[in-house]
């Protein structure tokens, strides 16, 4: 009887456990398999890409400090430590028992005696022997999920990464523009300055000085608000590190100085699934949801564990061991759901729907990593001729205003002309600041998108 039944449960056993160790199947990248131009990438790291040795240096100390990669590294640890508990399950446990039991009767007539016995066993606690593969597929979701953990430390890291590198050259956009505002504010002084003389002494009208005054006023307003967005943007610099900065720090190297590869290749789009982070992340976790169904779906068959323990009773330590006192005892069980319709149906029905959460969230990292490297590669195309055009334009505002200097001191132009011709200047420049550090995130964004650390 004991024969026929086994034999009967071996092929469900076998269709189990062969569930139980499946992969989840992935679904298609819902992306095109071409991006509009394909090169071939040669991966760099985040030391040969950001050649700024402040940068380097804020790196690398965001790499030890950043709270949100402390985070991911304590979640990898925590997720090692489940790992360890799902495997352990999947062993027997033994436990080791020793005892001394000692009783004197009273005297009487016939007088008293002691009586001493020994115990020693080692004890198997309700071992499951897994026929169906619901340890094993608890198991691989676990190994599984310290995989998504330790794919998401290293999206952790690319991310703090980008952040302090963008973080950075906002930093620096801010105080370059607060710089150029400083500048050009103490030049219009000079020239309010002139004016004001040229007024009272008859050689300029009360438009001429109305129209210096405006551009001071202005160029004040301008300089506190880059005092405030360069103290905003220390403060983000700041936190992105997760540190105070250190005061003795490299000096910086000019926006317009900077150097940074301005050519990436994107590769295809399927390079992508081996290498960002966020999407191996993404599909370990799938690959844990179908590990779960599996489990689920185990916990419809009955379960077979074993209790036993092997040991010696004796009157006499010296004896304890000798083979007369031996005792063993063994207890196989089979438990098997009743109610199956009940707490089993929504444990598999809640784990199919996290199954199917798990595949739109692998698709949309795939989704999210495309259109990140596509809007990397427009800003690599774009960038350039931009940068050039607000440069030559740039130089053209700044002969203007040489220009407008000698034709103002010969009397051809107006003093408006020749103030016209300087807030032009410093728009332009305020803008060719501006795009040049746009250019340097389009990069980042890029050297981001495709997973380089």
């Amino acid at each position: 009887m004991r024969k026929g039944l086994m034999l009967a449960l071996a092929p469900v056993a076998l269709g189990a456990a062969g569930c139980a160790a499946e992969k989840a199947p992935l679904p298609k990248a819902p992306v095109p398999a071409h991006y509009a131009v394909t090169e071939a990438l040669t991966p760099l790291t985040w030391r040969e890409f950001f050649a700024d040795a402040r940068l380097q240096r804020l790196i690398a100390l965001a790499l030890n400090e950043n709270r949100d990669l402390r985070i991911a590294v304590l979640n990898a640890q925590a997720a090692r430590g489940a790992l360890s508990v799902a495997r352990g399950a999947q062993l027997p446990t033994l436990e080791a028992q020793g005892g001394f039991t000692s009783a004197q009767t009273a005297g009487g007539g016939f007088g008293g005696f002691r009586y001493d016995q020994f115990s020693g066993q080692i004890a198997l606690t309700s071992f499951e022997i897994d026929l169906f593969g619901r340890l094993r597929a608890q198991s691989r979701a676990a190994f599984d999920r310290y995989l998504a953990s330790e794919a998401g430390r290293r999206a952790s890291e690319l991310t703090v990464v980008g952040a302090v590198a963008q973080a950075y050259v906002a930093e620096r956009l801010a105080q370059e523009q607060w710089q150029l505002t400083s500048s050009t504010l103490a030049d219009w002084r000079v020239s309010l300055d002139l004016t004001r003389r040229l007024h009272d002494a008859g050689q300029a009208s009360g438009s001429d000085l109305a129209q210096a005054e405006g551009l001071v006023r202005q160029a004040e307003a301008d300089l506190a608000q880059r005092q405030r967005e360069r103290e905003v943007a220390a403060h983000a610099l700041s936190l992105a590190v997760g540190a105070p900065l250190p005061a003795d720090l490299p000096a910086p190297i000019g926006l317009m100085l900077a150097s940074m590869p301005d050519h990436l290749g994107a590769g295809l789009p399927s390079d992508l699934l081996t290498r960002r982070p966020d999407i191996m992340q993404a599909e370990y976790n799938l690959r844990a949801a179908q590990a779960d169904v599996n489990a689920a779906r185990a916990a419809f068959f009955p379960r077979l564990s074993l209790t036993g323990a092997l040991g010696a009773v004796s009157p006499g330590l010296s004896g304890l061991f000798s083979g007369a006192n031996k005792a063993w005892n063994y207890a196989p069980a089979v438990s098997l759901p009743l109610f199956p319709n009940t707490s089993l149906r929504g444990t598999l029905r809640q784990a199919k729907a996290q199954q199917g959460i798990a595949v739109a969230n692998y698709e949309k990292a795939i989704q999210t990593a495309f259109a990140e490297v596509a809007d990397g590669i427009s800003a690599q195309q774009t960038y350039g001729p931009q940068i050039e055009a607000q440069g030559a334009a740039a130089d053209a505002a700044d002969r203007r205003v040489n220009l407008s200097k000698l034709r103002y001191q010969a009397g051809v132009d107006s003093r408006l002309e020749l103030l016209d011709a300087q807030r032009s200047a410093y728009s332009a420049r305020q803008t060719l600041l501006s795009t040049r550090a746009g250019a340097l995130l389009g990069m980042i964004g890029l050297y981001r998108a495709l997973g380089s650390i």
